[in-house]
C-alpha cells in the first residue's frame, strides 16, 4: 500500500474511534503547496465539524491525538493548522519507498490506471475537410487529441482514434471544380479555393479522372502523410457519403422523430433543440431537402455510440455553437451528456521572425503543418502544441521553438533524458555495477534535490488520472517541465559519479537516476514525444551529453 492509502486508512480508523464513520473516499488528502507545511494535509475536520456540530480545530485536535497513538508509518510529526487543517510530516523514508515503487513499476506500470477497466472510448480529432492540406492551425488539436488518446489508454480504456471525412456537400464541390479549372486553365469559380496547393495538385491530376474522387484521395493522402509525421495514426477515417449510402442519415431521423424531438415548419425539418438548453431550434432538413451539417454529424454521433461508451471530441474554436446542439441531439436519443466530451480548441498564432503567419485556405497564404514539422521537428511540435491549455489561445514561434537551446521547453525536457543516459553510460564505463534495489541503501538520499524528484515522481500517477478526468494533457507537459527543471537542479546539487563520492552514495543515487528516468519516459510518450539519448546544442557546437 502507497503511503497515501495507508494514511487515509489510519485516519478512518482514528475517526472511527471517535465514533464517525467515513468511506476511503470521503477522506481527502493532498499535498500543500508549501513544503514546509508537511508532506500531506487533509481538510476532513473542517469537512465533517459542521455535521457533528464541533469546533473545526478542536475535532482536528482529537483525531490527531487518536492518530499519534496509532503511530502511522513513516511519521515524523503531525500538526494542526488554521482553523483546521491536520498536516502530517513524514520521515524520508517515504520517499525512499516511492523510488522502490517507480523503479518495481518501470515504464510500463508507473502511472498507469485501471479505473477504465477496458471501457470504450472513441476520441475524434482533426477531422479537417478533405479539401486542401492540414495547415499549422490543425497541429494543436491533432497533438491534443493523441496525447488524449494516449492519457485514456495509460488509465485502462479501451480507446480508437476517429477522424470524421466531410466528404459531400458544397465545400467539396467548389474544391473538385477548382481543381477542373486549374487543370484546364479555366477561371477558378467565384468561392472556389485559391491555395498554391491547388496548382500544384491540379499539375499533379491525371486526364480522364474525376477530379471529385482524385482530390478527395489526393487531400486525405496529405492529411495522413503530414499526422504519421507527428506519429498519430487513426483506427477509423469515417465517410459521411457512407452514411448517406447506408441509410443511416434516414434512421436516425426516424428516430429523433420517435422520441418527439423535431418538427416541422416552413417545409424544413427541426431538432427541438430548446428542450434540453439550446437558444433555438436547429433546421436538420431545410425546405429543399438538402441536410445540414448537423443531422449527418448527429448520425455520425449516434453510430460512435455504438461502438463505444464514452466520446470524447477535440474540435476547433469555430465549433463552439455547436456544443449545445450536439448534447441535445444525443441527450433525444437518450444519452448521458456526461457520456459526450467536448474539447474546443482555440486559435493558434504562427510567428516568424516576430511577424505573424496567416492562415487561410482559401487565398493561399497558407502554412502547411507539414511545413512546420519539417522545419521544427516532430518532438518539438508535439511539445509546444501541448504547452498550453487548449481554452487559451497560443503563439507558436517557430525561431525558438527550431532552437537547442534551454529556453526551448522540449529540448530542456529531453536533455535531461539525455543526461541520464550520459550518467549510466559514464557509470558503465568507470566498471560501477549497481546492486539490486533491495540491496542498496536508500537511506543516504535526503538532499532536498533528490527528495524533490522523489516527491514529483510521487505526484505523477494523480497528475495522469486527473489529466485524463479532465482531458488536459498541458498538465503532464507542464509536470515533464518542472521534473526536468528538478532533475537538472539534482545534477548540478548532487554528483553520482567521482573518487570524491562514497559507493553507497554512487549507487543509491544510480537508482534516484534510474527513477527519474521512468518519470521522464512516461510523461514523454503521454505527450507523444521520443525520449533521446543523445542531444546537441547549437551554442558553440557544444555536446550535450551530461
Amino acid at each position: 500500500m502507497d503511503v497515501r492509502s495507508s494514511l487515509i486508512e489510519a485516519i478512518q480508523k482514528a475517526l472511527q474511534k471517535l465514533t464517525v464513520d467515513l468511506s476511503f473516499e470521503e477522506i481527502h488528502l493532498e499535498r500543500p503547496a508549501n513544503p514546509e507545511h508537511g508532506d500531506w494535509s487533509t481538510n476532513v475536520a473542517l469537512a465533517i465539524s459542521k455535521k457533528l456540530n464541533r469546533n473545526p480545530r478542536d475535532f482536528a485536535s482529537e483525531v490527531t491525538e487518536v492518530l499519534i497513538h496509532q503511530s502511522p508509518d513513516h511519521m515524523k510529526k503531525i500538526e494542526i493548522a488554521g482553523p483546521g487543517f491536520i498536516n502530517f510530516k513524514l520521515e524520508n523514508s517515504w520517499l525512499h519507498d516511492v523510488l522502490n515503487q517507480v523503479v518495481d513499476a518501470g515504464t510500463d506500470n508507473w502511472a498507469k490506471h485501471k479505473i477504465g477497466n477496458n471501457k470504450k472510448v472513441i476520441v475524434e480529432f482533426v477531422s479537417a475537410n478533405p479539401t486542401g492540406p492540414l495547415h499549422a492551425g490543425h497541429g494543436r488539436g491533432a497533438c491534443f487529441g493523441d496525447s488524449v488518446a494516449r492519457l485514456y489508454q495509460r488509465c485502462g480504456y479501451s480507446v480508437q482514434r476517429d477522424f470524421y471525412i466531410n466528404d459531400r456537400g458544397t465545400q467539396m464541390k467548389l474544391y473538385a471544380e477548382s481543381l477542373a479549372a486549374e487543370a484546364s486553365d479555366e477561371k477558378i469559380p467565384e468561392d472556389g479555393y485559391r491555395g498554391e496547393y491547388i496548382k500544384e495538385w491540379a499539375a499533379e491530376m491525371p486526364p480522364d479522372v474525376d477530379p471529385f474522387e482524385w482530390g478527395y484521395q489526393r487531400a486525405l493522402r496529405s492529411h495522413r502523410e503530414a499526422l504519421e509525421a507527428l506519429n498519430i495514426y487513426f483506427d477509423n477515417w469515417f465517410s459521411e457519403r457512407s452514411m448517406v449510402a447506408s441509410g443511416a442519415i434516414e434512421e436516425t431521423l426516424t428516430d429523433l422523430r420517435s422520441a418527439e424531438a423535431v418538427f416541422e415548419s416552413d417545409g424544413a425539418v427541426w431538432l427541438r433543440s430548446t428542450n434540453w438548453g439550446d437558444d433555438k431550434d436547429r433546421v436538420l432538413v431545410k425546405s429543399d431537402g438538402e441536410y445540414t451539417y448537423l443531422l449527418p454529424d448527429v448520425t455520425y454521433h449516434r453510430d460512435k455510440f455504438k461502438r463505444a461508451d464514452l466520446l470524447v471530441n477535440v474540435w476547433g474554436a469555430d465549433h463552439h455553437g455547436y456544443i449545445t446542439r450536439m448534447h441535445a441531439a444525443m441527450s433525444a436519443l437518450g444519452h448521458k451528456p456526461e457520456d459526450l466530451k467536448i474539447a474546443i480548441t482555440q486559435m493558434v498564432r504562427l510567428q516568424r521572425d516576430g511577424q505573424e503567419v496567416k492562415l487561410s485556405k482559401r487565398t493561399g497564404d497558407i502554412v502547411e503543418l507539414a511545413e512546420v514539422i519539417e522545419e521544427v521537428g516532430s518532438d518539438a511540435a508535439r511539445f509546444t502544441y501541448l504547452l498550453l491549455s487548449v481554452d487559451s489561445s497560443q503563439n507558436f514561434d517557430l525561431e525558438l521553438v527550431a532552437q537547442q537551446v534551454n529556453e526551448n521547453p522540449v529540448f530542456y525536457v529531453q536533455y535531461a533524458h539525455a543526461r541520464i543516459h550520459s550518467i549510466m553510460k559514464k557509470s558503465q564505463e568507470a566498471g560501477i555495477e549497481r546492486p539490486s534495489i533491495a540491496e542498496t541503501d536508500l537511506s543516504v538520499l535526503n538532499h532536498p534535490s533528490e527528495l524533490a524528484i522523489l516527491r514529483s515522481l510521487q505526484e505523477l500517477p494523480d497528475m495522469v488520472l486527473r489529466s485524463t478526468q479532465e482531458v488536459a494533457p498541458h498538465r503532464i507537459t507542464n509536470w515533464s517541465r518542472d521534473f526536468a527543471s528538478l532533475f537538472h537542479s539534482f545534477y548540478h546539487d548532487c554528483r553520482v559519479l567521482g573518487e570524491d563520492i562514497s559507493i553507497t552514495v554512487t549507487e543509491a543515487r544510480l537508482w534516484l537516476v534510474e527513477a527519474a528516468r521512468v518519470g521522464l519516459v512516461v510523461s514523454l510518450d503521454l505527450l507523444g514525444v521520443s525520449a533521446p539519448t543523445e542531444m546537441w546544442r547549437n551554442e558553440e557546437g557544444e555536446e550535450f551529453h551530461g
